[in-house]
């Protein structure tokens, strides 16, 4: 079975290095605490607020070992007014028997405002 499994974080400022470390936290703290390998994702969709500009976001998979073959795609987030900015999201859709209720959707920094329902204690990433 595929489950979607949901992150985001945001970044203070719009530069290459610190999309890139920000989107490489997330999705490092999503694998951990899913104990996903890179063979059981089918695709990842990275989204971003519209002023995120300096980099793509999906060359942090690549920094992973073993992450090489996985199936990465940037989009941009509709912009909407009230909407958090300078903020990275990620699915990645992943075969796994775990049922729904035990998948841990990460929300890191800022982002935690997104979904305050799936707040992880004491995470200070």
């Amino acid at each position: 079975m595929i489950r979607g499994i949901r992150g985001a974080t945001t970044v203070t400022e719009n530069r290459e290095d610190e999309i890139i470390e920000a989107t490489e936290i997330l999705l490092k703290e999503i694998i951990e605490q899913n104990k996903i390998e890179a063979n059981m994702v089918a695709s990842i969709f990275i989204s971003v607020t519209e002023d995120i500009t300096a980099a793509f976001p999906a060359k942090a998979i690549r920094l992973i070992n073993g992450w090489t073959f996985v199936p990465v795609m940037c989009m941009r987030e509709i912009p909407v007014p009230s909407g958090l900015p300078k903020c990275i999201r990620v699915m990645l859709h992943v075969n796994t028997m775990v049922p729904q209720e035990e998948i841990n959707h990460i929300y890191l920094r800022n982002a935690i405002t997104l979904r305050p329902d799936l707040k992880v204690e004491n995470r200070s990433l």
